[in-house]
């Protein structure tokens, strides 16, 4: 584990853990506040992400950007990241081995950062970060307290653009988030 993201953002550089980095164009490695309170983590880059470089600037990035917006919750001021840094084909979920090269990089932002609160986006985030034995219907919308953080799993962004009911849970679950950050701070 790194002591500061000078050492972590270094170390992932050209990093070919796994079979993901052969098609890359970039490592989508997080972005935001590095001392956030909130916390995103959702499943891996798309094609947008993987040609700028920054995690969730595609369609389902636009769609998260607009709830934060009506929220009042300020990008710049969360910390958003993935399970997996590089671009699978199609998009397709990440493998278990893909997923297990990265989670030391994510474990080790997630330290740096010391969020009080995660937003779990999707089901390839809730299992990787909470465990196989969660899933995210049953679990969506319902705080899990672990190691001291807070963790909210919710829709991710691009389950809404497929199921537009989606999205009143996903602004609640949001809501609901921020609200209880208030009450942490």
């Amino acid at each position: 584990m790194y002591d500061n993201w000078e050492e972590l953002e270094k170390s992932i550089e050209g990093c070919k853990k796994c079979k993901l980095c052969n098609n890359r164009n970039n490592i989508v490695f997080g972005q935001g506040n590095k001392e956030a309170d909130l916390m995103f983590i959702g499943e891996g880059p798309g094609a947008d992400e993987d040609k700028e470089g920054i995690p969730f600037v595609g369609k389902a990035g636009k769609l998260m950007n607009e709830a934060f917006k009506g929220l009042g919750i300020n990008r710049e001021e969360v910390y958003i990241a993935n399970i997996v840094k590089c671009r699978p084909p199609q998009n397709r979920v990440p493998e278990e081995d893909e997923a297990t090269a990265c989670l030391n990089y994510l474990r080790n932002q997630v330290i740096l950062v010391k969020p009080k609160i995660i937003v779990l986006l999707g089901s390839t985030a809730l299992k990787n970060i909470l465990g196989k034995e969660y899933g995210i219907t049953a679990t969506r919308g319902k705080w899990i307290e672990k190691k001291g953080i807070k963790y909210m799993p919710t829709w991710h962004p691009a389950a809404l653009l497929r199921d537009e009911n989606k999205k009143i849970e996903f602004w609640k679950d949001l809501k609901e988030a921020k609200k209880e950050l208030k009450n942490e701070l």
